[in-house]
């Protein structure tokens, strides 16, 4: 069961700590380098490696997944080489080669504010996790299931715009002593991080198991890659049914409704009258979602 955080959570969108930055130098003026190959969120970059986005050539400086060229500035993977022209498709709208039934444009309009650590690019490249995530039934349910899940996500984070559990004090609350493998990364790692804010490091090491990521020693990998933190909000959403009966994945392809997910996130807390006040604000932003992605809502919105 994922232990809900108790503070107020804010943004931190800590950078990974390289240093190593190759050298690189922007084609010369009057001149106009040929594209690279368009960049791909789902593609790993290692440095010195180039890609094409935006008609602009890229060279990354370290390892990098996701991390869309020109959205992290100076102290991001990638350098800017400078224009290019011509290279097959479209350098400045590569496509989503995973056919997510979200687009980035749906995307930006449900999360205006979002902070810069929740990319587009990051989520789908998580999606490779859970295949059947917004991929099960029809189109209708594809995209009603996509629309509960980051409904759910917006109410847990303020609309994408908090990346870490605020309450610092919280932090060493989340260490469960009693389970054999410890706290190896420290008492107070453990706290509130992503998209479903994954806290205690019995959720940490469950998740990095189902991940193939070492999510124990390591939890702060959580707050430093998007595609990370997309991946343990899918990881709770696909295979866990917290206070619910049934996982938030099963609720919205086997027609339970909208208000499983909710009871299967934090149902303890909110379901049967405990707090009506956030399951309408999970409802609004599901409806809202809904009507971007152009379906109904269908029924059993509330638990």
């Amino acid at each position: 069961m994922l232990r809900r955080s108790l503070g107020i959570l804010a943004t931190l969108a800590a950078a990974v700590g390289f240093t190593l930055a190759l050298p690189a130098s922007p084609a010369s003026a009057g001149a106009t380098a040929a594209c690279a190959t368009p960049w791909s969120a789902s593609a790993v970059y290692t440095g010195g490696q180039s890609a094409s986005y935006g008609g602009h050539n890229w060279l990354a400086k370290w390892w990098t997944q996701g991390e869309t060229p020109g959205t992290t500035g100076e102290w991001g993977a990638w350098s800017d080489q400078g224009a290019c022209d011509g290279g097959g498709s479209d350098p400045g709208d590569p496509g989503d080669p995973s056919g997510f039934v979200v687009s980035e444009s749906q995307f930006n309009q449900m999360f205006p504010s979002r902070s810069s650590f929740y990319t587009y690019s990051g989520l789908t490249a998580a999606l490779s996790a859970y295949p059947g995530f917004a991929n099960t039934g029809s189109d209708t349910v594809k995209k009603q299931e996509a629309a509960a899940f980051l409904a759910n996500v917006s109410h847990e984070t303020g609309g994408l715009v908090y990346v870490v559990e605020q309450n610092t004090a919280n932090y060493p609350h989340y260490c469960d002593t009693t389970q054999p493998y410890g706290c190896p990364a420290g008492q107070a790692a453990y706290y509130g991080r992503g998209p479903i804010q994954l806290s205690w490091n019995f959720n940490y090491k469950a998740a990095g198991d189902a991940l193939g990521i070492d999510l124990l020693n390591n939890p702060y990998l959580v707050e430093q890659n998007a595609a990370v933190a997309w991946k343990t909000g899918l990881w709770y959403w696909n295979t866990q049914t917290g206070p619910g009966t049934m996982t938030p994945h099963n609720a919205m392809v086997n027609g339970a409704g909208f208000g499983e997910t909710i009871r299967s996130i934090n149902g303890s807390l909110e379901c049967n009258g405990g707090n009506p006040a956030q399951v309408q604000s999970r409802i609004d932003a599901y409806e809202r979602f809904t009507s971007i992605l152009g379906v109904s809502p269908g029924g059993n919105l509330s638990c």
